[in-house]
């Protein structure tokens, strides 16, 4: 057993509130490593009297938070960040044995999280609000960002450090508490995590383990103030409408189903290298993952070729051995790509690579990357896989490959490989997305918003509309001296109606 997995042992069941580890009382479920399917940790559901005292400690903490000066909280965030790097390597452990992922992209995961903290401990001091030329002459009239109070921040499986990260550093910067409720598959990451704000004011930030029930309490509760929620479009909807009950405001990013463009100018060999990145990271297991491909007819069987060799030679296994893949991240997402899959190979898919488990694992939920030939007409190029797949269809134009990409009720990212301005131009113009990547796919960026269109969500995460999201804006008028105003009763007769 290695200390990692000991203190995993020891986290298991408790709860992080009032900046201590503390068993919870709430029923208790085992989480499986989906490389071996042995137990890897287990959580409790927290109860409500633990909801209301998370919520009680988070808004005390929070005033207190408030109070310090800008330069306080950007140096107490400096230092969270700093022992998050510190930390990654002991939670990359524990996020790999917990959802599979490969060591380096969850060592990563830390340092990136750690990256959003330093970006918003600075900018929050940067601008606290502004000054507006005033409409009455003397005055000083002003606007005040105030925060939003108790934020409470619900994250999936996939990313838990990350989108945490994203959304906790905005808050706190903001002067915001966060409760944090974890994925089922990820309880014992964030609980880790927690060793990085333990200096910070008891309560400011916490984390409650549980299942919809949970998120439900908090979301509801009358003293959470703001709702951040990543995670599928119906489970996104029943958040938003709880939260719409007492007007809190939410930030919703509710799945991708992201389209890849492939262009005849690109450089098809450095295309089908940036496809297989785009498709294939963490299993598929990424909102942002490259899901529908569409290539040009003249450059469709190269591409195709390529992707299948460079999906082949991936290295499927633990995430704890030297490998490229890891796991589905439980058995129940394994089951759901098998059908997508066998129903796309109904409909007329041909499988050029993958389409199994692989033969060399008897254990664990893993599955082969896979690359499809497609038309757009089926299914599976019209809902988030969220799975290592690549459905590529052929397309005779950028205009069809456009229409195309445009043809989803989602909204959240688009690629497109091509060496040709114009195109990327109309790319960018053209294609329904929050964002597009020219280029060079899946990268993002702490200054730059994160987010999408239509049933991906609403909001933003990162840059400074990701802080907005944690704050309120105050109008201020300031007379300097109590003087009468021209406004008041009475009014003079000259303006009455006159007959």
């Amino acid at each position: 057993m290695t200390e990692v997995q000991r203190r995993m042992a020891e986290l298991s069941n408790t709860i992080y509130l009032a900046g201590e580890w503390v068993p919870s009382v709430g029923d208790r479920h085992d989480v499986i490593d989906p490389a071996t399917t042995e137990r890897a940790s287990s959580y409790a559901d927290a109860t409500g009297e633990e909801v209301d005292r998370a919520v009680a400690a988070a808004n005390e903490a929070q005033s207190i938070w408030w109070q310090m000066s800008a330069l306080d909280r950007a140096n107490a965030l400096h230092e969270v960040a700093s022992k998050m790097v510190e930390r990654s390597p002991r939670t990359g452990e524990c996020l790999t044995r917990e959802m599979g992922k490969p060591f380096r992209e969850s060592n990563w995961e830390g340092g990136a999280a750690a990256s959003s903290f330093r970006y918003y401990a600075e900018i929050a001091r940067s601008e606290a609000g502004r000054v507006a030329g005033p409409a009455i002459a003397g005055q000083l009239q002003m606007v005040l960002k105030e925060p939003l109070g108790v934020a409470v921040s619900i994250v999936p499986y996939n990313f838990p450090m990350l989108l945490a990260g994203w959304q906790a550093a905005a808050a706190l910067a903001a002067g915001t508490a966060v409760i944090i409720k974890p994925s089922e598959l990820t309880p014992v990451t964030l609980l880790m995590w927690m060793e990085a704000f333990e200096h910070l004011p008891r309560g400011l930030v916490q984390v409650l383990t549980g299942g919809a029930a949970t998120g439900q309490a908090l979301v509801s509760h009358p003293q959470t103030h703001a709702v951040a929620f990543t995670g599928s479009v119906r489970a996104a909807q029943h958040v938003a409408a709880t939260a719409a009950e007492r007007f809190k405001p939410t930030l919703i990013e509710a799945s991708g189903n992201d389209a890849f463009i492939v262009m005849p100018s690109a450089d098809i060999e450095i295309a089908a290298r940036g496809a297989a990145f785009a498709a294939f990271l963490n299993c598929g297991q990424v909102c942002t993952s490259a899901e529908r491909f569409y290539v040009h007819e003249s450059v469709y069987e190269a591409f195709v070729a390529r992707l299948a060799a460079a999906a082949a030679a991936l290295r499927v296994g633990s995430g704890l051995e030297p490998i490229d893949i890891g796991p589905m991240a439980s058995k129940r997402e394994l089951l759901r790509v098998e059908r997508i899959v066998a129903r796309a190979v109904e409909q007329g898919a041909r499988i050029e690579t993958g389409g199994r488990r692989p033969p060399h694992r008897s254990t664990g939920w893993f599955y082969e990357p896979t690359v499809l030939r497609v038309d757009h007409s089926m299914e599976i190029m019209h809902g988030e896989c969220f799975g290592p797949l690549a459905p590529v269809a052929r397309v005779a134009s950028l205009d069809e490959a456009i229409r195309c990409a445009n043809d989803s009720d989602l909204g959240l990212g688009a690629n497109i490989y091509t060496n040709d301005l114009a195109e990327s131009a109309r790319a960018v113009r053209e294609i329904e997305t929050g964002i597009v990547w020219v280029n060079t796919p899946l990268n993002d960026n702490d200054a730059i918003p994160f987010g999408g269109r239509k049933f991906t969500g609403s909001g933003r995460e990162l840059g400074t509309e990701g802080l907005d999201q944690f704050r309120r804006s105050k109008m201020v008028m300031i007379a300097p001296d109590a003087e009468p105003d021209p406004e008041w009763f009475p009014y003079p007769d000259d303006d009455a109606f006159r007959t």
